[in-house]
């Protein structure tokens, strides 16, 4: 396919060419809202906790509660990435919370995916949306981020509404999907340079960001290969690189460690949990309870397109010696019998 020059939202072309582009779901083009900040200096920290966070079982709202999350009170520096505008140093008052679900639906044909979810997510915490295989999690995550409209139902992203003000919400988060397709003919840092002014970032601070980016996320080495060259854990953190780029206030994670090597995963654990320390907030889907107990301290669990429960790890979890536990019962998968009538299945037995 012919080179071509590619123009961001403020007018100005891109550096390179883009060699044979792909659709790219993952980050919404959008003018830049912000002015330049300063990628280096500190965010101080985190906003002040406003109230409290009621855990929710079957019909009880959960509070919201905008503290700085399991890791305690924000640290005022912690390596590159600091500088959001919004957050200055001491805290602030307690703003909106991070997402606002009402109502929402989806139906594919006579099938319900998402069954009229309420949500209130807090502000500066590690998210974990946990659910069986198909309970609708990224249904959820595609409509909450502006990548699927719902059939009925009101999103908010830090007060703003998702279909009536996608513009402003889009520049305020960051997407990590599940199914990443990216610009597979362009470098590693040709990637992050395009999807920065795409953002409408000054190029060099584009350049600045990715550098570290790269570095942090143990990229540097692979900078210049092919993105179609990655793997599947090279992938992941390239795409976490360019939802991180812009600074966002919430970042969304559909499965990020599945397929992805412990160091691949360990490299990414780092730099979430170095977010989420800033006062940022982190809302990723997993299946494996383990994962998500290690690293969440607010949890909701959906499951045939319902909220069975949400609110602060420990009340989630309960008297249940463990989330897994937990999780199983909410579901209502506790009692369910693995291979009982698979007498035919052993070693050694007749085929």
């Amino acid at each position: 396919m012919p080179a071509h020059e590619t123009r961001s939202p403020s007018g100005h072309a891109d550096p390179g060419p883009v060699r044979s582009p792909c659709p790219q779901a993952v980050h919404s083009p959008a003018p830049s809202r912000y002015p330049p900040v300063s990628w280096d200096a500190g965010r101080g920290s985190g906003p002040a906790p406003a109230g409290t966070s009621k855990g929710r079982t079957g019909g009880e709202r959960a509070g919201t509660h905008r503290g700085a999350g399991r890791i305690g009170t924000a640290a005022a520096h912690h390596g590159h990435f600091s500088g959001r505008a919004g957050h200055g140093p001491g805290g602030g008052a307690a703003g909106p919370p991070a997402v606002r679900i009402q109502g929402l639906w989806k139906k594919f044909g006579e099938q319900i995916a998402v069954n009229g979810i309420d949500l209130t997510l807090p502000a500066g915490r590690f998210i974990g949306l946990v659910g069986p295989n198909g309970a609708g999690k990224t249904t959820t995550l595609s409509m909450v981020t502006g990548l699927l409209r719902p059939d009925a139902g009101l999103v908010e992203i830090g007060g703003h509404d998702v279909w009536k003000d996608p513009v402003s919400v889009k520049s305020r988060i960051g997407v990590l999907p599940e199914g990443l397709r990216l610009f597979e003919r362009l470098s590693g840092r040709e990637l992050l340079g395009y999807i920065g002014r795409l953002r409408g970032l000054p190029g060099d601070e584009v350049d600045k960001r990715a550098a570290q980016l790269l570095d942090v996320l143990d990229l540097a080495g692979s900078q210049h290969k092919l993105v179609v060259d990655y793997s599947t854990g090279m992938r992941k953190k390239i795409g976490l690189a360019a939802a991180l780029l812009h600074n966002p206030e919430v970042l969304f994670l559909d499965e990020p460690f599945e397929g992805v090597d412990p160091v691949s995963a360990q490299t990414i654990r780092g730099v979430l949990e170095r977010y989420t320390t800033s006062g940022a907030t982190v809302i990723f889907s997993s299946h494996v309870m383990e994962l998500v107990e290690s690293l969440c301290d607010w949890v909701a669990v959906i499951a045939a397109g319902q909220i069975r429960a949400d609110g602060p790890l420990a009340e989630v979890r309960g008297a249940a010696p463990s989330l897994q536990d937990a999780f199983l019962e909410l579901v209502g998968a506790a009692d369910r019998g693995a291979g009982a009538n698979l007498d035919w299945l052993g070693g050694g037995g007749a085929r």
